[in-house]
């Protein structure tokens, strides 16, 4: 009984310590900064400017002649970014990668098109705050599995719960477009094998049978015919997942022949091969990784480090993402090794603040700091894209200062002490 008592109390000290921060419910704040280098999202970078916010809205970035009251906070050159944006992300759907009861990211079946990932999203999770203290303030979360997913949405990473987090609620659907020939591993032979789909043919079928029963329908009571019908009105984006030239081709053909113009294609190296088509179809992407290695043999190591500069050079509007959420708080950097192949400081910072919010359909509120948009932002001692000066100080969602400081933070304190004695 006693060793029962005991485990309790353990598993309660351990719950408690590990509670991340509250949001943070007070008003947002009013202040002024002077003397900030602001990297405005869009390109531009003011040096020692002023930024100011209020009832939640930039109001001032740039240079003005008004008089100091006293109250301007100095930052004395340190750098203003707009709140990065990680896209196609699990963030708030899963835990523990090992243990089933934590993740909330698919469901059964394939064809999901009613799955809304939003009422599933846990403002709770412990990978959260991690995020923030890298500068990730918004988020696309974002369901995975079957042939159709489901419904993504934008959220804001300070909330109680997921109505309060909603920013654009049911943004997009996502449709995992299958390839025809893929590679698998191969247990006998313990190695990578070429291998058909026999079920290819059929797989898009069931995809094609779903919108073109939407579009035929009129006034249904079904739940995923009914997911699928405001694509047609262009009030929601069809995200294809593929990362095969060949699907890449024939997703995108289909869906534009059907009608759906607003398309953003969630890809990686396969998206070398088909630039042109891409750039000539007039779709969006979104890169999954940068920090892959080479899916061909005879393809260059840094393969795709510089293939987002490709796609920017083609005129392709783009944005970087990253795999699953345990490491995604990684985002900047990767972002900041584009810069080695091509990109500047600020092509690379877009890709992660205004591109990925004019794919989200949020780039009129969210994405830079101009004045008249969200104070969605955070402040660093220097380069916020390289992680050896990305020291964050401060950080607002929507005007609101947000807690940084949390179980990883003091962990670290508290080993630094007990390894400096």
């Amino acid at each position: 009984m006693i060793k029962m008592i005991t485990t309790t109390l353990m598993l309660c000290s351990l719950s408690a310590s590990a509670l991340t921060p509250a949001p943070n419910d007070s008003a947002p704040v009013d202040k002024v900064f002077i003397n900030a280098n602001i990297h405005v999202g869009n390109g531009e970078v003011l040096q020692n400017a002023q930024f100011a916010v209020a009832d939640g809205k930039i109001t001032r970035a740039g240079y003005y002649k008004i008089p100091y009251t006293g109250d301007e906070i100095d930052l004395k050159g340190a750098h203003i970014y707009p709140g990065f944006i990680l896209t196609n992300t699990n963030l708030g759907l899963t835990e523990v990668d090992s243990v089933k009861a934590t993740l909330d990211t698919a469901e059964t079946g394939q064809i999901n098109a009613n799955v809304r990932s939003l009422v599933a999203y846990n403002t709770d999770s412990e990978r959260i705050p991690t995020m923030r203290f890298n500068g990730i303030l918004l988020a696309q979360t974002t369901p995975a599995g079957g042939l159709v997913s489901g419904n993504s949405s934008v959220v804001q990473l300070d909330a109680w719960n997921w109505e309060d987090a909603a920013v654009k609620v049911d943004d997009a659907l996502h449709i995992n477009w299958p390839a025809e020939w893929a590679k698998r591993f191969d247990f006998s032979t313990f190695t990578m094998q070429l291998k058909q789909d026999e079920k290819y043919a059929e797989k898009v079928d069931q995809i094609k049978a779903l919108f073109n029963d939407a579009m035929a329908s009129s006034g249904s009571n079904n739940l995923k015919l009914n997911a699928v019908k405001p694509v047609f009105k262009g009030e929601k984006k069809v995200y294809i997942h593929s990362n095969n030239p060949k699907s890449i081709i024939e997703s995108i053909n289909y869906f534009q022949s059907i009608g759906v113009k607003d398309l953003v294609l969630v890809t990686g190296q396969a998206a070398e091969k088909v630039i042109e088509f891409i750039k000539g179809s007039g779709v969006s992407v979104v890169l999954q990784s940068v920090h892959t290695l080479p899916q061909l043999s005879d393809d260059s190591v840094d393969t795709t480090y510089a293939l987002p500069v490709k796609l920017v050079n083609a005129g392709i509007l783009t944005a970087i993402s990253y795999p699953g959420s345990m490491s995604s708080r990684n985002l900047a950097f990767t972002a900041g090794n584009t810069v080695s192949y091509g990109n500047t400081p600020e092509q690379a910072l877009s890709m992660i603040t205004l591109n990925p919010a004019k794919i989200l359909g949020i780039d009129q509120t969210y994405g830079s700091l101009e004045p008249g948009k969200s104070a969605t932002f955070f402040i660093s001692e220097g380069d916020a894209l390289d992680m050896r000066t990305n020291v964050i100080k401060s950080a607002y969602i929507d005007g609101r200062e947000i807690e940084l400081n949390t179980r990883q933070q003091a962990l670290y304190q508290r080993y630094k002490e007990k390894y400096s004695q």
